[in-house]
């Protein structure tokens, strides 16, 4: 039974969490194995798996590496575990280890246990746990695990900075223009409308333009909320929408290239890594079509695997699925004909990871110089709309 608990930690802080547990007294017991006193626990009526908090990206880096050093070093997988529980901080995580030694005393095998908790181990860490185990190289799959959470983080650290930076220019541009529209503007123009003259066209128009800032600011604001939101909840309920968005998302100027050697680089580190630890080429595949996150591809890897299913070989089903570019078709062809698929499939990933950076920093080179003009035209409009009245009456005093 799942049991939603609350209890106290050793500094006398309270958690909350839920625990599988047989009843109170032995959820009790748990709590106690992993230093929390029990404080007070209620069933949660929907039963089911543990529904602990997602584990951060460091955690599990430093859980595949403590255990990798504690298998190679032939600690047995319940007394690595134990220590592992008994050493970290994370909360969810503590759990999450305490279930999975319950799980194991119980008959079942890591990956088993592992199973039981899909917030925390992907479908691709529990397949690589499982291929580990039926070869007997549990060790050496952890140290690719460790390398591939890393190499994971690092492409998200990458690709937040890819879409964080432009948004935050994009919201001093737009804040910039608030400024000038609903206070700077409305300023001048009460100064230039006592001109008594008739003004120019661009000067029309950029009062028109503070007056429609000034009086509908809240759908200026709002509206593009809304839109934006509406989108978001359609193309999340709606199939065909997601894969408009996904394919939009792909042929976006300069972002949508990075972003399709972003995806292309992660399955290819996925796949190499699935491979070289003994799973099929088309179990491989399979895994990895739910982790590249865009639908347009997720269908090209489908086909691939349909193809290599038939009987095509790998080289032949990635060039016709039209994702990949010649280059790393060949370098993929090479590899399939010497017998060294899973190397060359690690080449293509390096050949992905290290053109996303340097697309990542031609971007962010061009995007600020982008921005910059952006506000540099909006000043140079108010300006000579501003400026232009000044001038003309100052000419006509000198004459």
């Amino acid at each position: 039974m799942l049991f939603a608990y609350k209890a106290m930690d050793a500094n006398g802080r309270m958690v909350n969490g839920q625990m599988e547990a047989a009843n109170l007294i032995d959820l009790e017991m748990r709590l106690k194995r992993i230093d929390l006193d029990f404080i007070k626990g209620d069933p949660v009526k929907k039963g089911g798996m543990m529904n602990t908090g997602k584990v951060p990206r460091p955690e599990l880096i430093n859980f595949c590496f403590h255990l990798e050093q504690l298998t190679r070093s032939g600690v047995p997988i319940l007394e690595g575990l134990t220590d592992l529980r008994d050493s970290i901080s994370h909360p969810q995580f503590k759990q999450v280890l305490a279930g999975m030694i319950e799980s194991i005393e119980g008959g079942k095998t890591l990956s088993q246990a592992m199973l039981e908790h899909p917030r925390t181990f992907d479908e691709v860490f529990i397949s690589l746990i499982r291929a580990g185990e039926d070869t007997g190289n549990l060790p050496g799959v952890l140290q690719s695990l460790v390398d591939s959470l890393k190499w994971q983080d690092e492409l998200a650290a990458q690709t937040k900075k890819l879409i964080m930076y432009p948004a935050f220019l994009g919201v001093v541009v737009v804040l910039v223009t608030f400024f000038m529209m609903i206070y700077l503007v409305p300023k001048m123009a009460g100064f230039i409308k006592n001109m008594g003259q008739e003004l120019p066209m661009q000067t029309k128009v950029l009062m028109a333009t503070s007056d429609i800032f000034v009086n509908f600011w809240y759908l200026i604001i709002f509206v593009p909320i809304i839109i934006t939101v509406g989108l978001f909840v359609w193309i999340r309920k709606n199939s065909v929408a997601r894969r408009y968005f996904d394919g939009f998302k792909l042929k976006i100027p300069f972002v949508g290239i990075i972003l399709r050697k972003i995806i292309l680089s992660r399955f290819a580190g996925i796949f190499a890594m699935l491979y070289a630890s003994g799973i099929s080429i088309i179990d491989a595949i399979h895994t990895t079509e739910n982790v590249v996150g865009n639908v347009v591809i997720r269908e090209g890897l489908v086909r691939a695997g349909q193809m290599i299913a038939d009987g095509q070989n790998v080289t032949a089903a990635f060039q016709n699925i039209n994702l990949f570019p010649p280059l790393v078709i060949r370098m993929l062809r090479v590899g399939e004909n010497t017998g060294g698929l899973d190397k060359a499939l690690i080449n293509v990933s390096y050949f992905y990871n290290r053109d996303v950076k340097e697309s990542i920093e031609k971007v962010q080179a061009m995007i600020e110089p982008a921005m910059t003009m952006i506000v540099g035209v909006i000043l140079g409009w108010v300006m000579i709309a501003v400026l232009g009245p000044i001038y003309d009456i100052i000419a006509k005093l000198k004459t």
